[in-house]
């Protein structure tokens, strides 16, 4: 998308121009006449003059497209968000280079490992291409819909009561791991499943474009990063991720993928939970690396939600890429001690890449002792979670 400001420049230096143009073209056409009537009298002399005008005329022209095309170029890099390519999206140059400082990057791995002694969490010398926000950044993210208050905290309090309540969220993050910076993140439910087929039969609903431009105006307001999430119902992601890449090509946005609304026994969404393989996985993460080359673009981040064993099969099956950081989230709600089990029994048990942990700000206080988990608990996990997300 392109940015406002950039937009704005580019429309100002394509009017000066024309209106410098026509200031051209008007005096050249009173000079051709002081020279007609000048020289009347020699008509040889007249067209000599009247050539090397024309010559002038073009020279003119010429400087004015190359000043304006250079200041059109200037007017369209502003980039849109700090950790991002400056490079205009519609750049076709691909984006191969790994990371310079593998050092570092290995240096945080390892601490990410946090210690386990499994032999599931080596690392594997895998890099990432330039640009990677995992595992240099924690993603602290707010999940949920515009239209439902039910859905998450994003749509159910106001803009700036929820901006408020998420920078608090930042800011606590932050004290308790000081050497790892926080991110803000928007995490929208952008196909959401439905209990009714719909018009398709596929119990699913996309999100209106204009619903979706709200929270990438919310996220401009904040400097955040902006996640669109997918809940198939009887679709597929082959056919629900390619519709979004208008957003997807934007530096600013990365990918969720929920397995448990992926109907692929034809139930209704909520009768059951649903599942994802390796190969549905690989497709998303190679779409994206698809978009990153395409569009010159810092690696993308995609989220795989989880809870139980049956949603994620195939997990050795799922390719790395230097372009996509694939994180596991564990999102089941519950007792402190519920929710760390899970983790430790889905996420930890098996490797991808990196991990997540989703909080309920309502649902994890329903269960006694009645409180959420503390980031000092998560930040104690092995491997620790590089993405936390509320709802």
């Amino acid at each position: 998308m392109f940015n406002k400001g950039s937009l704005f420049k580019t429309l100002v230096i394509i009017l000066l121009e024309l209106f410098l143009l026509v200031i051209l073209c008007v005096i050249v056409r009173i000079y051709k006449s002081l020279i007609y009537f000048s020289f009347s009298y020699d008509s040889g002399k007249t067209k000599r003059h009247m050539a090397k005008m024309n010559l002038n005329t073009g020279y003119l022209a010429l400087i004015l497209y190359i000043i304006t095309a250079a200041g059109c170029n200037t007017a369209q890099s502003d980039p849109l968000f700090s950790s991002v390519s400056p490079k205009s999206t519609n750049s076709v140059t691909k984006l191969d280079k790994k990371i310079a400082d593998t050092a570092s990057y290995k240096k945080r791995m390892i601490k990410m490992a946090n210690g386990d002694s499994s032999g599931k969490w080596v690392f594997k010398n895998e890099f990432p291409n330039e640009g990677a926000i995992l595992p240099y950044k924690r993603i602290i993210a707010y999940y949920g819909n515009l239209y439902s208050t039910r859905m998450g905290i994003l749509g159910e309090l106001p803009k700036k009561e929820m901006f408020s309540r998420l920078k608090k969220e930042l800011d606590v993050w932050q004290k308790a791991d000081p050497e790892t910076p926080t991110v803000p993140a928007l995490h929208y439910i952008v196909t959401t499943a439905q209990d009714s087929p719909g018009s398709a039969g596929l119990y699913r609903l996309r999100m209106p474009s204009s619903e979706i431009d709200k929270v990438m105006a919310m996220a401009e307001e904040i400097n955040a990063i902006v996640f669109l999430d997918v809940q198939v119902g009887l679709s597929t992601l082959r056919d629900e991720i390619p519709v979004l890449e208008k957003y997807l090509k934007n530096p600013r946005v990365h990918l969720g993928i929920d397995p448990e609304f992926s109907m692929k026994g034809g139930q209704k969404p909520g009768s059951v939970i649903g599942s994802f393989d390796a190969e549905d996985v690989n497709y998303a993460s190679s779409y994206l690396a698809s978009l990153v080359n395409k569009y010159n673009l810092p690696p993308k981040v995609l989220i795989l939600h989880r809870f139980t064993k049956g949603m994620l099969k195939g997990t050795k099956e799922i390719s790395a890429s230097p372009a996509v950081q694939i994180v596991v989230d564990m999102d089941g709600w519950g007792a402190p001690e519920r929710k760390i089990n899970t983790y430790k029994q889905f996420v930890h048990a098996e490797p991808v890449q990196f991990t997540g942990f989703k909080l309920f700000y309502k649902n994890d206080l329903k269960e006694p002792p009645h409180r959420m988990l503390t980031p000092e608990q998560l930040l104690s996990l092995k491997p620790i979670p590089m993405y936390i997300q509320y709802q």
